[in-house]
């Protein structure tokens, strides 16, 4: 939670007062489940073996390099780590494990657990061979990120890894956390030097997060031949390449649903119904919707909702400030919705408008968007447009 308030005592400005209710340590008898893994409580007797047998050998020494465990010496030894594992609470490390095998394919630990300060971190990542780059290894780490904001209650959700673990430091950006800062000497892990990369995702930034892990994990994502067509860190993008749009947050909801009330008012006037857009609540909106705003002199003036799927983009809402209408701003968010689009690898658009709206049927028309089928509803008909764009 940012911004600040002043002390009455002092004068000087302090953080602002949040709920002290704390967060809740991980269940012994936690089980999350996905569509292609399902994570446990590590369980030495059932998971020892294939863990072992999948992360060691010849080929697998990058798997330990940053973690602070060493490859074990044999299985018994593997065992014993696993054992003193499932008897701590913190560091409390589930397995991960494969639906249509049941066999353990990684693990991952919450650790630094801080239930006072709702703080929790992910760590001791083991991903094997048969866990790396599948859709399994991403719902792990959605599923996590999910049980600690919105079961556990954690407000600061953190990964840290070694300054020189690239693939690690790219992995927690794709995920959707934000880079802090490097702590320098932070540690001594196996005899060297660790300086020490800080990310962390917070609780107002989870729903955009979640929004983006459950896109990228449909399976509508993914072609016959099991690749993504959208990319998790295209969903997850916080910014529009040459625009000043910023990606909207919960907070932001009160003055997102001022604005639509006032920008629709024309349409719900020649409509005699409720647009669309003002069906539902500015906050289902921002949940359910890739929301940008555009502020001049900290006012919101315009926002652009979008629904990015697999084979097009979706403008869902697009309102601007009726005191500004007619300066080019519409345009301006057409453009940022086809860059988006860009951004996604997505050549069509679509939008809807009313049919009794001619106007804005025309407005649409002189930018590209061409007419492609009428909707008839109960309380209204629907037009719907499409533009095909250049990648």
């Amino acid at each position: 939670m940012s911004g600040w308030v002043l002390d009455a005592a002092s004068g000087l400005p302090v953080g602002p007062e949040i709920d002290l209710a704390p967060a809740r340590m991980p269940a012994p008898d936690t089980v999350l489940e996905g569509r292609h893994v399902r994570l446990v409580p590590v369980d030495p007797a059932a998971h020892a073996e294939s863990l072992f047998r999948l992360s060691h050998g010849p080929g697998h020494e990058s798997l330990w390099a940053y973690l602070f465990q060493a490859p074990s010496a044999d299985a018994g030894a593997f065992r014993a780590y696993l054992e003193k594992a499932a008897a701590s609470r913190d560091p409390f490390m589930l397995a991960i494990l494969d639906r249509a095998s049941g066999e353990a394919v990684g693990h991952a630990s919450y650790m630094r657990i801080e239930p006072t300060h709702r703080v929790i971190e992910i760590g001791s990542i083991l991903h094997t061979p048969a866990l790396q780059r599948s859709p399994g290894a991403t719902e792990a780490m959605f599923l996590l990120a999910r049980h600690a904001f919105e079961e556990l209650g954690y407000r600061r959700y953190e990964w840290k890894c070694n300054a020189l673990n690239a693939p690690s430091r790219r992995a927690a950006l794709r995920l959707g956390f934000t880079f802090e800062g490097v702590f320098r000497q932070h540690m001594i892990v196996k005899g060297r030097n660790r300086d020490t990369a800080w990310f962390a995702m917070l609780d107002v930034d989870w729903p955009t997060r979640r929004r983006a892990f459950e896109l990228w994990l449909d399976p509508s994502n993914f072609g016959p031949d099991g690749q993504q067509r959208l990319s998790l860190s295209a969903l997850g993008a916080r910014s529009i390449g040459g625009t000043a749009l910023r990606r909207a947050g919960r907070e932001d909801a009160a003055a997102f649903g001022l604005l639509q009330g006032a920008a629709y008012a024309w349409n719900r006037s020649e409509l005699g119904v409720e647009p669309m857009p003002l069906l539902m609540s500015p906050e289902e909106v921002l949940e359910r919707y890739e929301t940008w705003l555009l502020e001049e002199a900290a006012q919101l003036v315009a926002a652009l909702a979008l629904d990015p799927r697999p084979d097009h983009l979706l403008i869902w809402s697009l309102a601007t400030d009726p005191a500004r209408q007619n300066g080019g701003i519409g345009r301006s968010l057409l453009e940022a919705a086809e860059r988006r689009a860009r951004d996604l690898g997505l050549r069509e658009i679509r939008l809807f408008t009313g049919a009794p709206l001619r106007k804005n049927i025309d407005w649409y028309g002189r930018r590209g968007y061409a007419v492609s089928r009428t909707e008839d509803l109960p309380d209204r008909s629907l037009v719907h447009m499409t533009k095909t764009i250049e990648l």
